[in-house]
């Protein structure tokens, strides 16, 4: 349940403009002819919309599978050669005989821990309330759930003018967004719990965890902590923190959920089951974030704090693919350079506990935890408890919220 946006544009930045000719390259078909009501089809009409899809599909499992044997005969043997590549790069196999030895002697013997966070935003006029859970488990079993909660209010009695509170207050909430929405008139909810529901996954990993391997949800260095998600102080704590994690600790993999590099699943799609591709390294990423998020002087000496880490730390995570079993998917994983090759290994023995996705198990084991431990309904119910004591039970549910299911 991560939010595990690993490199990409300000996500509060406005969406670019998307032209007809754009929108026809990309759908092969014209924006006014998508928009014309006659070319739709009828609810009743589903056998033409059947034929349509399941020929679609076919022709899109045909050019991808074509796709990813030009890949295997041209770019993975160029892998290990290409300018900037790790030395470790390359495409590996895991011998078959090594799953049993990694499952009884590394998994289930708890030397691997997982970690995995959830957050829930529960808005109404009053107050807005953040609560943000992690939990870190083993094949032990759960070693441990954490939680804290951010309560936002726009009205504190100060004891000054009450006209002047009021037109404060109302000038506060002219400038956040509608109830339970999120846009960039109120960032600092969405900002709040992204970054640091991000930051505290690593800290515990890095702070909780006494195993040898810490596994994550998403990328080491994700974007909410290399910018600080637009707070200058996070910055700080996470380079310390993300420092010893990589640099000290070393033994980490990482697996993302929805990565934004498709051209590596691309790759990562051409690979047989148990085998693996160490790609690149995490440098170019983290060195174009560290160039476009610091504007201000509020930032002060953040801009080289940050520029400094990018070159020191992003050549010691190499980033890969690998491939657990023949009916699952590619995924990609992030582990420090020495310890690539074991990293892969894990990912690809964990993953294989679950045939039809190929995703470490453990991952999945600690969402599991979070959601049944940092339930959104529990908690939604006991913020509607706290209400009715205060003798308005219903008055500020939103539309939403107070809607029958």
């Amino acid at each position: 349940m991560s939010n595990e946006s690993s490199l990409r544009s300000d996500p509060t930045d406005p969406a670019e403009a998307v032209g007809n000719d754009e929108f026809a390259a990309t759908y092969r078909e014209n924006l006014a002819d998508t928009l014309n009501l006659d070319s739709w089809h009828s609810g009743t009409d589903l056998a033409s919309l059947y034929s349509r899809l399941e020929s679609e599909v076919a022709e899109a499992v045909r050019s991808e599978t074509a796709i990813e044997e030009q890949v295997r005969e041209t770019v993975f043997p160029r892998l290990a050669t290409r300018p900037g590549a790790p030395d470790c790069a390359g495409v590996y196999t895991l011998d078959v005989a090594d799953l049993p030895r990694l499952h009884q002697q590394v998994l289930f013997a708890g030397e691997v821990e997982a970690c995995d966070g959830t957050s829930v935003v529960h808005d109404t006029l009053p107050v807005t309330i953040v609560q943000l859970g992690v939990a870190l488990v083993s094949y032990h079993g759960d070693e441990g759930t954490w939680s804290h909660r951010l309560y936002r209010r726009d009205l504190r009695a100060a004891g000054i003018d009450p006209i002047e509170e009021t037109l404060d207050l109302l000038d506060q909430r002219k400038k956040r967004a509608g109830l339970g929405l999120s846009d960039r008139r109120d960032q600092l909810t969405d900002l709040a719990r992204r970054g640091l529901m991000t930051y505290a996954e690593r800290a515990v990993l890095l702070q909780r965890s006494s195993a040898t391997w810490r596994m994550g949800h998403g990328n080491p260095t994700p974007y909410e902590l290399i910018t600080g998600s637009g707070m200058p102080e996070l910055v700080d704590a996470s380079v310390v923190m993300l420092r010893e994690l990589i640099s000290d600790h070393q033994k980490f993999v990482f697996v993302p959920s929805a990565p934004a590099q498709r051209h590596y699943l691309t790759l990562g799609n051409a690979l047989r089951p148990l085998e693996y591709a160490i790609i690149d390294t995490a440098q170019s990423q983290l060195e174009a974030v560290a160039s476009g998020g610091y504007r201000g002087s509020e930032w002060g000496p953040r801009g080289s704090l940050v520029a400094k880490f990018a070159e020191e730390i992003g050549p010691e995570i190499v980033l890969g693919a690998f491939r657990s079993s023949a009916l699952a998917p590619a995924h990609l994983f992030y582990a420090h350079r020495e310890h690539a090759h074991a990293a892969a290994a894990i990912a690809i023995a964990d993953g294989a506990l679950q045939e039809h996705r190929g995703f470490p198990m453990l991952i999945d084991i600690a969402d599991a935890v979070c959601s049944s431990t940092f339930d959104s309904s529990s908690f939604a119910a006991s913020i509607q408890a706290a209400y009715s004591i205060a003798g308005a039970p219903y008055r500020y549910l939103s539309e939403r919220q107070s809607r029958t299911k």
